[in-house]
């Protein structure tokens, strides 16, 4: 019993975080201020009482309304902050208590704003990407373990070695398929993004987050082009799967060597 209590306090504050990467996802791409005014309804403006800002609690007393207007509340903004709970959880459970663990929970609330943000608008912000940068830079050089070998850190070298390469790569993607397809094949999010994720991860963190995004990528756009009538031109926004291949190398890093290790031994 006493083993789950930092679980629940950790979830509970994912929560409350989770509520705040809400007003990130609205309120970023709009160019507005993340501090002010208070969080109030889209609709009519009203400001939002404390009492109904209750991370989902509100949500399922107001029957997911608003208390002034009515106005139905998306069912997105309490599963943003049950999913940052979840992640709170999973992060704790995999790496403990340390500051890493903190980095990550950083990291990996930043790459629910990207997921968002990227869906609605198709763009992933400076704000997160260029702050993102130098603290990946900071946290992989002194904090971070190697996702691929857990007991040695990530260091100074592989950490600028995979920013370099998470920008270089996507870097000469977009102008590869701006050369062959004479249009924008990546966007400028998607290489700010993948240095950050480089300087985390290192450059295998890069090739591993790269292929997993690519693949669960490519499945989803087969599946709306075959289900939904989605055509081939279809723009889909590449930052919600570059941030789950960024979650699996950091979950599963180590785990993916070994196994790739063992079947390349087999033959």
């Amino acid at each position: 019993m006493y083993g789950l209590i930092p679980y629940a306090v950790v979830f509970l504050f994912g929560l409350i975080v989770g509520s705040f990467l809400n007003v990130c996802i609205y309120r970023i791409p709009r160019e507005f201020s993340i501090t002010m005014p208070s969080s109030r309804c889209p609709s009519c403006n009203t400001p939002i009482k404390p009492w109904d800002n209750i991370p989902i609690v509100s949500y399922l007393l107001l029957g997911g309304k608003c208390r002034s207007c009515k106005t139905r509340i998306s069912f997105r903004y309490p599963f943003v902050e049950f999913l940052n709970g979840v992640f709170y959880i999973a992060v704790l459970w995999k790496f403990g208590i340390g500051w890493h663990t903190l980095v990550y929970l950083v990291f990996f609330s930043s790459l629910i704003v990207i997921t968002f943000i990227d869906l609605d608008f198709q763009i992933i912000p400076d704000r997160i990407t260029l702050t993102g940068i130098p603290f990946g830079l900071l946290a992989g050089s002194f904090l971070l373990p190697d996702p691929f070998l857990r007991s040695s850190l990530l260091g100074i070298k592989k950490s600028l070695l995979g920013a370099f390469a998470g920008f270089g790569l996507f870097y000469l993607v977009a102008l590869s398929g701006s050369a062959l397809f004479k249009k924008e094949a990546l966007g400028g999010g998607d290489i700010k993004m993948m240095a950050m994720v480089g300087a985390l991860t290192g450059w295998k963190g890069v090739l591993s987050t790269t292929f997993f995004g690519s693949l669960t990528g490519t499945i989803v756009g087969i599946f709306l082009i075959l289900l939904k009538g989605k055509k081939k031109e279809t723009k889909i926004p590449f930052g919600p799967f570059l941030a789950f291949g960024a979650v699996i190398t950091i979950f599963f890093g180590q785990e993916i060597l070994s196994w790739y290790i063992s079947v390349s031994r087999r033959h």
